[in-house]
């Protein structure tokens, strides 16, 4: 075999794709590139990944057609799409309007709020269970869409196929819906099931095409194929902070001194044989290399101050805002603030392009990511569907910027109530900023409005993405971007994880610490092991 066609092979078998479902596509793509390899390698084959995807999807929509829904008796059933109900499942023969088969499933149905008819039907998953007083529960609501645009959708009728085989009470029986008609974009139900029905007993899985509603200049995905009794999470999804109510933050081009930035580089700087003032705060070199990933020399001096932090001095605060935040009259001791090495991108005053390799993080997330449920108590996670290198940039961390008193009341509202988001405190530079206002002394929360950074699970110690604090828009450092990048390289289908420096032992903490279940040999969840 061509070595170039094994290695795509390869590829896309750690994306779980088949060599029979590759072969066929690669073999038109070669045709397609008349011959040229370049073009189906670039980018990690994702040409190749998309060309696949689109196959799929064109089979998934023709199988799709091949489903009729008939109004009364009569109503006949073909093979649904993969993941839907097995043909041996549902008979052609109908009483009464229901349908049994020898697998104990039966149609029943129902009117659910839309009637606009067509005749393409579409079949989606939903974790409803029919009510004992048969009254029709609600769809499953979209936590992703705009919740006024539920009320607009016009009624349909709906079929439920409901699994009877299992002796399990009415009440807790799973179901899967069959629509009259697709959705509108908005609606609260959501995509094409991908695994097999569930047992009585399960959750159905479900699939969402874009949790960022079109907001990233990439689609992420969200999957749940396991059985579970998680929620989806619910938050509005944000590609940028956004300020609560109280915290300071001074943005203006006026702020930005001529000294600061490369007003007369053209292009790209990092490509510069000078280095421009823009790589002044990283010694003089630029942090990144022209590939856009961190150079390795600066990567490893990252890891080695959070992995080492009692090797590297700590800050102690004389008035430590974060102490200050929980009590005002009686402050405890400051407990050290890191001092972090921070990455400086050229701004908007800066003379070079958007293109410019020190421009990374500004130009938002460019690989392919997914939401997932992990399976193993840990809820939701976050993965990458293909394969990161040494320092390459994965995303941001969003959410909303509060002072730290805004976060502990925050916090102490929702004490036993909600699950929460661990928060992010700004504190890399705090020990150049002298006594800092309470205004000034910030911290992110992606609880009710962030990205996709809020499914990033905590592994201590050796977690394979490192968070660093990298300027964009202003000078003050006591408000910055808290960027993900790989320690190493990351394998597609990886669950990505970083160490959030949580000091389990610390009782006063404002956020309770949480039992850690992240599995590293270095876990300093020393309690939570003893429950075990």
């Amino acid at each position: 075999m061509n070595p170039r066609a094994a290695k795509a092979l390869s590829a896309m078998g750690k994306l779980g794709i088949s060599p029979e479902t590759v072969r066929p596509i690669l073999k038109n793509l070669f045709k397609l590139y008349n011959r040229n390899w370049e073009l189906i390698e670039d980018d990690n084959y994702r040409t190749l990944a998309d060309a696949i995807f689109e196959v799929q999807e064109e089979k998934l929509t023709a199988k799709k057609k091949e489903v009729k829904i008939n109004e009364g008796s009569g109503a006949s059933f073909k093979k649904p799409p993969s993941g839907g109900v097995p043909e041996d499942q549902v008979s052609s023969t109908t009483t009464s309007g229901v349908q049994k088969g020898s697998s104990g499933m039966r149609i029943v149905e129902s009117s659910s709020a839309s009637a606009n008819p067509t005749n393409e039907p579409r079949c989606f998953a939903t974790d409803e269970a029919p009510s004992r007083s048969k009254r029709k529960k609600p769809a499953q609501e979209n936590r992703f869409a705009d919740e006024g645009n539920s009320s607009a959708q016009p009624k349909r009728r709906a079929l439920r196929l409901v699994d009877e085989s299992d002796d399990s009470d009415e009440g807790n029986r799973k179901a899967i819906v069959l629509w009259e008609k697709q959705p509108e974009e908005n609606s609260p139900i959501f995509a094409i099931p991908t695994s097999p029905i569930p047992k009585a007993s399960e959750k159905a899985s479900y699939k969402m095409n874009d949790i960022t509603n079109g907001t990233e200049k990439v689609k992420i995905s969200l999957v749940s194929q396991t059985s579970s009794n998680e929620d989806l999470p619910r938050f509005v999804y944000s590609p940028q902070n956004t300020i609560y109510e109280s915290a300071y933050l001074h943005i203006s081009l006026a702020r930005i001194a001529d000294d600061d930035c490369c007003s007369d580089c053209i292009g790209d700087c990092v490509s510069s044989s000078i280095p421009c003032a823009c790589a002044r705060d990283t010694g003089g070199e630029f942090a990144y290399t022209q590939d856009g990933l961190l150079c390795e020399k600066f990567l490893d001096a990252c890891i080695s101050m959070k992995v080492s932090e009692e090797k590297h001095y700590k800050f102690y605060c004389q008035d430590c805002p974060f102490e200050r935040a929980k009590s005002a009259h009686m402050p405890e001791k400051c407990k050290g603030h890191l001092s972090r090495k921070f990455i400086k991108e050229c701004w908007r005053k800066c003379g070079c392009n958007m293109q410019c390799a020190n421009r990374v993080v500004q130009r938002g997330i460019t690989r392919k990511l997914q939401v997932f449920l992990t399976g193993n108590d840990k809820g939701w996670g976050l993965r990458a569907l293909e394969e990161l290198p040494k320092g390459a940039f994965v995303c941001e961390y969003i959410g909303e910027i509060l002072t730290n008193i805004e976060l502990y009341e925050r916090n102490q509202r929702n004490i036993g109530r909600d699950k929460h988001v661990y928060p992010v405190l700004l504190d890399a530079d705090w020990a150049t900023e002298g006594v800092l206002k309470d205004e000034e002394a910030l911290c992110l929360d992606a609880t009710y409005f962030g990205n996709v950074a809020r499914f990033i699970n905590h592994r201590c110690f050796d977690g394979n993405l490192l968070d660093i604090p990298v300027q964009v828009e202003t000078p003050d450092r006591h408000y910055y971007h808290v960027a993900f990048f790989t320690k190493r390289k990351v394998e597609a289908l990886e669950e990505l994880t970083w160490d959030y420096l949580i000091d389990f032992n610390d009782e006063s903490h404002p956020v309770e610490a949480f039992e850690c279940r992240c599995g590293s040999k270095y876990c300093r969840d020393v309690k939570g092991k003893r429950k075990v």
